[in-house]
């Protein structure tokens, strides 16, 4: 018998989602185009910069064929600026998210890109241009745990003090968690109520995916209960007060 599948996209999926990011890498050697599902790559020469795939660019990273340049949110007074903005600035709300791009033509957040194919590409959330170097600073893109722990991992030497970005990650991660966990009182006025989880990551909703459903089933129960109770209340009065009118006619006979 097949168990059933859990709610959602489990935090292996997302991190496997999070690979097709676009990152910029610096080539150490010439690399021609290469066609791939999504299209053609650009042609790598030495030392100009290109934006490929995360999971292409971590491939030429460890055949030292290419260094990949972090995005510069992933830069330790980026991520000190996030963590004030948490913690001083707007405790009870996340970092807001990076802004998209605009478009002349007025269409959305969409962007059209000729990074790849020669016909335009349309991306849009999550997947825009958000982990390259030309990213904005003091925000933090949609996948920015899984991007930033796999740069960590396979590109630490290529990111400028790394072992001070390891511990910001840390103590950013601890204070958002915190937040996750108490933004859910704002669930307690009842199943209708709305949590805003914008600046949240996807690894983030994730894993606290589990939790916030826990609460929401417990709110049920608890929502559910107390209208059994006041329905038996209301039941009790009305049954009382028809007594009542019964035994004032009886008296009046």
């Amino acid at each position: 018998m097949a168990l059933p599948l859990p709610t959602g996209l489990v935090p292996s999926e997302v991190s496997f989602l999070s690979e097709m990011e676009l990152v910029t890498v610096v080539p150490r050697q010439r690399l021609e185009s290469i066609d791939l599902l999504s299209g053609s790559t650009p042609t790598l020469r030495p030392p100009y910069r290109s934006n490929l795939p995360l999971w292409l660019a971590i491939l030429l990273k460890k055949q030292r064929r290419a260094n990949i340049v972090p995005p510069p949110w992933l830069h330790p007074d980026s991520l000190r600026d996030v963590i004030f903005h948490e913690t001083k600035v707007d405790p009870h709300h996340w970092a807001p998210p990076p802004p998209p791009p605009v478009r002349a033509d007025g269409l959305g957040n969409a962007r059209r890109l000729n990074s790849f194919m020669d016909d335009e590409v349309v991306l849009s959330p999550p997947f825009l241009p958000s982990c390259t170097s030309d990213a904005p600073s003091g925000s933090l893109p949609y996948h920015w745990f899984e991007v930033a722990e796999m740069l960590l991992a396979h590109a630490g030497d290529d990111i400028p003090a790394s072992s001070e970005v390891r511990s910001l990650l840390r103590d950013l991660q601890e204070v958002r968690a915190a937040k996750m966990r108490m933004s859910t009182a704002e669930l307690e006025n009842g199943v209708d109520s709305v949590m805003p989880l914008r600046g949240v990551g996807a690894m983030e909703v994730s894993e606290s995916r589990g939790f916030v459903i826990g609460v929401l089933e417990g709110l049920r129960k608890i929502g559910t209960s107390t209208e059994v109770a006041r329905r038996e209340d209301e039941a009790n009065k009305a049954a009382d007060g028809e007594d009542d009118e019964g035994s004032d006619e009886e008296m009046g006979l």
